[in-house]
């Protein structure tokens, strides 16, 4: 279990859907921090039926958190959030081609998660389905090519 998680943008669209997943699925933390703009910190939001003050995001806002954070946050608090020890799940664009980033699908490679070094990049949600459909072919009869469209 988890001493604290972050959820940024919790007052979002993305972050209320993170918010019913983790609720949905019983993500174990000891204790859950929502993070948001300026203008959003001092509302209360309802999770898991009860009541959770919406924090000010700041770059001091992820000591001691795993957090995951939207794409135009990532650039300026996410290596903040790394050196104060966060493990970070960056769902943005911004990382996700950096070598030195584990790039992870779940369902594919785990392990990568468990090894990176404090963040972990996910490919876009066009890109994760994909692959996760293709993996089962490629292991059974090794997929070679793949042209794919996609009109986001």
């Amino acid at each position: 279990m988890f001493q604290q998680v972050a959820v940024v943008g919790a007052t979002g669209a993305v972050g209320q859907i993170i918010l019913k997943l983790l609720e949905e699925r019983q993500f174990r933390a000891a204790k859950f921090k929502l993070l948001a703009s300026a203008r959003s910190a001092g509302k209360t939001v309802t999770f898991r039926g009860q009541p959770h003050r919406i924090e000010e995001l700041t770059f001091d806002a992820f000591q001691g958190c795993i957090a995951s954070t939207p794409d135009d946050i990532a650039a300026k608090y996410l290596p903040a959030a790394v050196e104060s020890g966060a493990t970070v799940i960056d769902e943005s664009g911004y990382f996700r081609m950096r070598p030195e980033v584990a790039l992870v699908i779940p369902e594919i490679n785990p392990q990568d998660a468990i090894n990176a070094k404090g963040l972990i990049a996910s490919p876009n949600c066009s890109t994760t389905q994909l692959a996760v459909a293709l993996k089962p072919l490629h292991d059974a009869a090794r997929v070679v090519r793949v042209i794919v469209s996609s009109y986001q």
